[in-house]
């Protein structure tokens, strides 16, 4: 609300302050994408079906040229708060036997910012000292260590803040699967895994001569295969 001791007619304006200062309402009339979704009376501002590019600073400024003071000028700030959305979740179809294993879990879109709970066949997943796994509750991630047959299950995350429902992703089954020292599975298993930069240098520098050739298998940095 504003008072004017003369001017009966003031000019009002409203700006929105970004990289730049953009206009909402001048010259008696709203600008932009402000134009049949906002309204004004006095210097009242009201905003409908306000979306997130609507949060920001605002300023309004009442002119009165005939008044002493001829400029009042007035800031408020609009925060925006969104719901939970169905958050993005990460979780592979299968894992071998004493991996470790990180699952992803995010929602970008809520304000305030999500926080994250997992679940595996729908009972939640509390980390303590003794748990073999840890959650980050903000960044989303279930960390798994050294996974076992136990592990399998169906992996669920769960968003919330304190402005709507929690939402949550569909559940995805994980498997953990026995590695097989067969030569079939040890070709397959080259394909995805990779040769830490020592063992490709044994490699290179082998001699011709050498009948028998040598094989290092690593995964997650761990040898699980050795032939000399």
């Amino acid at each position: 609300a504003f008072r004017t001791e003369k001017d009966h007619n003031p000019r009002i304006e409203w700006k929105k302050k970004g990289k730049g200062v953009t206009f909402v309402y001048f010259n008696n009339k709203f600008t932009g994408s402000y134009a049949g979704r906002a309204q004004i009376e006095g210097a009242t501002l009201t905003i409908h079906s306000v979306t997130l590019k609507d949060s920001g600073e605002y300023r309004c400024e009442v002119t009165a040229s005939e008044d002493h003071v001829s400029l009042g000028e007035a800031t408020v700030t609009l925060s925006v708060l969104v719901p939970p959305h169905v958050p993005s979740c990460d979780v592979p179809s299968s894992v071998f036997i004493g991996a470790d294993l990180e699952l992803l879990c995010k929602d970008k879109l809520s304000v305030p910012p999500a926080t994250y709970s997992w679940y595996k066949d729908n009972k939640p997943l509390k980390a303590t000292g003794d748990t073999p796994y840890s959650v980050d509750t903000k960044k989303g991630t279930l960390k798994l260590q050294s996974v076992s047959k136990a592990d399998s299950g169906m992996y669920r995350c769960e968003s919330s803040n304190s402005v709507g429902a929690p939402k949550s992703c569909v559940a995805q089954q994980l498997k953990v699967l026995d590695y097989q020292h067969n030569p079939n599975h040890l070709r397959r298993l080259c394909s995805l895994w990779y040769f830490p930069k020592q063992v490709q240098e044994k490699i290179k520098t082998g001699r011709k001569q050498d009948r028998k050739p040598l094989l290092l298998v690593y995964h997650n940095n761990r040898l699980l295969h050795l032939n000399n």
